[in-house]
């Protein structure tokens, strides 16, 4: 049977980057404490100033711009296109990053996962979508103002930043879905 939790922005905890260069504040992961364990991990990081990321080996990450103007990273020696709002990129947790920023500080939105454990994807919906996943489990992330949700006829309100979190789905969910949301679906290997 699905469980379904509703997880609010403002419970989010914030924690210290892993190369201490500044803070997440982290939504949800499967298990694990701090930053080992975990077999998929999603996360908010506010980005001050161009800099080095955290390296995460083992892992894979998807990234986007949630606000600001966007950045540019250097993922091993090579440059990504600009990334602006809402525009996914994916990379090695292992590789060496930077970014550069394309003006003042931005928020971002991280997806980082094992992929010996799960499989991922990340897509981004903005307006009226009619949604279908068979993954196990199922976030719905809200990245506007106000997000509706319904699931099996069910009704839900979602603030911004707040995330909706389906588990043990085993059969085909449908979700109607109203404003702009980032769906992931993870799939147990």
């Amino acid at each position: 049977m699905t469980q379904l939790q509703v997880l609010r922005a403002q419970d989010y905890p914030r924690m210290p980057w892993k190369n201490g260069g500044g803070f997440t504040e982290e939504i949800t992961r499967d298990d694990g404490e701090g930053l080992d364990g975990f077999g998929w991990r999603l996360s908010i990081a506010d980005i001050e100033e161009s800099g080095g990321f955290s390296v995460f080996a083992g892992y894979q990450r998807i990234i986007s711009v949630l606000q600001g103007d966007g950045m540019r990273l250097l993922v091993d020696g090579q440059l990504s296109r600009p990334l602006l709002a809402f525009d996914a990129f994916a990379f090695s947790g292992q590789s060496q990053v930077s970014c550069n920023l394309l003006g003042g500080a931005i928020r971002d939105f991280n997806l980082i996962y094992a992929p010996q454990r799960y499989r991922a994807r990340l897509q981004w919906f903005d307006g009226s979508s009619r949604l279908y996943s068979s993954a196990s489990t199922v976030l719905l992330f809200a990245a506007s103002g106000q997000v509706e949700v319904a699931v099996a006829g069910e009704g839900h309100l979602l603030g911004r930043y707040d995330c909706l979190r389906l588990e043990g789905n085993d059969g085909l969910l449908e979700l109607d879905v109203q404003g702009r949301v980032c769906l992931i679906e993870l799939h147990a290997r």
